[in-house]
């Protein structure tokens, strides 16, 4: 039982991609996880009166993602547009102007005309001279940690550049039910084609020779295999030899283990609050806001929690907060309490509302540290200096034996999404089965 062709550790969404196509494909699959569920970053949950379909982890489709929707086709699972209006608030007052950051049209043509990458600060400080353009400078920086929960210091400016020139504003769109759908589906179609996935399972330790894997338990079971596919988080795969989760190599890859430690993972903390009323919508806001904020989906500020969003279109009384980055790789050992603290404070000073009548509203909250998740240890991928070199390395496989996968080797617009993230399962499959990749 404890013998396959193929052993998967991980079983986010890459691991599920690469065990569902391998499987189906007439091999011997098993699959370990270190968490007692499947799906990794992507965590639907439903909690009987509160949090009806609500995502802890990934939760937009963001564009018309091929591999994405062609496997919600072929499961059948219904999808629908996420679209809103994008408002500010800033310096006391809330505006939907887009934002526009003076100086911006410059920056872009300084992003067209570098010729070596740098990371974003040493970009922005060589370039934007001078306490005028200190605003744009922020607007960069806050962008990149909080959308790519990159940190600016070693974030490369030619990723920012090949995100930004190449925005073509595509719609994005939730899972109808949550990205859950995708994992029970994957995970369904993995055990129907005779593969194994044994849960609560952390290995801490490969044994390999070219042809042969053992893989290594904390409990000190042994699973035996020609091939290994490593599909775990990059902040698991940089984790110190003695942090829970980590793995060793014997005989150690130390080109590999290089590469990995020279790439960037990001930060992230996500915060769902759950109130009796989506407050944001009345007429005391509306007032304060100048207009109507009913079709507000994002709300950016500068405050401790900066950034916020909605279930809009549908109007919902629960609103998600997001920080990234650097920001929130400082407050990875805070405890909940105090997060959730300073998310209705940063929402009290938004909205003028007293923070015990926030409390009073709120029915339910969850915070979720990504970050402190000892089987995740941060957000997703983003592009360091030479990552390309990087990814170069690793998507090489060990003697035909170790294969890694997983969103931080996928280069493409998508970067750091669920897209990435089934991609690469798919390449590695096709790779493993010897298909041509697409």
């Amino acid at each position: 039982m404890n013998n396959a062709d193929i052993l998967i550790i991980g079983v986010g969404a890459t691991g599920l991609m690469a065990a569902n196509i391998l499987a189906k494909a007439g091999k011997k699959v098993i699959v370990l996880e270190a968490r007692d569920r499947c799906g990794g970053r992507i965590h639907t949950i439903n909690q009987g009166a509160f949090f009806k379909d609500t995502e802890l982890g990934a939760e937009f489709i963001h564009g018309d993602l091929p591999v994405t929707l062609n496997l919600l086709k072929e499961a059948g699972i219904t999808y629908q547009p996420a679209y809103g209006e994008m408002w500010h608030y800033k310096n006391g007052r809330f505006d939907n102007d887009g934002g526009v950051i003076e100086g911006w049209g410059l920056l872009e043509e300084k992003l067209k005309t570098i010729d070596k990458d740098l990371s974003i600060n040493d970009f922005l400080d060589k370039e934007f001279v001078g306490d005028e353009y200190s605003d744009l400078k922020n607007s960069v920086r806050q962008f990149a940690a909080g959308y790519d929960s990159a940190d600016p210091d070693k974030g490369s400016t030619f990723a920012l550049r090949n995100e930004w020139l190449s925005e073509d504003e595509d719609a994005q769109y939730r899972v109808k039910g949550g990205y859950g759908k995708i994992v029970d589906y994957l995970e369904e179609t993995i055990k129907n084609a005779g593969g194994n996935i044994f849960l609560n399972s952390i290995v801490k330790e490969i044994q390999w020779l070219p042809g042969n894997i053992k893989a290594v338990t904390n409990n000190g079971t042994v699973y035996e295999a020609a091939q290994l596919v490593i599909a775990l988080p990059l902040g698991v795969l940089q984790a110190g030899k003695d942090q829970l989760g980590a793995i060793a190599f014997n005989p150690p890859i130390p080109e590999k283990i290089d590469a990995i430690n020279k790439m960037g993972f990001g930060a992230i903390i996500k915060v769902l609050l759950e109130f009796d009323e989506p407050f944001w919508t009345d007429k005391q806001t509306e007032a304060l806001a100048g207009k109507s904020l009913e079709n507000m989906s994002f709300l950016l500020s500068e405050e401790e929690i900066r950034t916020w969003w909605t279930q809009a279109p549908e109007l919902s009384p629960v609103i998600t907060g997001w920080l990234g980055g650097p920001a929130a790789a400082a407050k990875k050992d805070v405890p909940d309490e105090d997060i959730l603290r300073q998310s209705l404070q940063s929402l009290s000073n938004i909205f003028k509302r007293d923070i015990e009548e926030l409390k009073a509203k709120l029915v339910a909250s969850r915070i979720v540290n990504w970050t402190n998740d000892p089987f995740t240890r941060g957000s997703y991928a983003y592009d360091t200096v030479s990552a390309s070199a990087f990814r170069e390395i690793l998507e090489k496989p060990v003697a035909n034996t170790l294969f890694f996968a997983g969103e931080y080797l996928y280069e493409g617009a998508a970067m750091g999404t669920v897209e990435a993230a089934l991609t690469s399962g798919e390449e590695v499959a096709k790779k493993i089965i010897g298909w041509p990749s697409t």
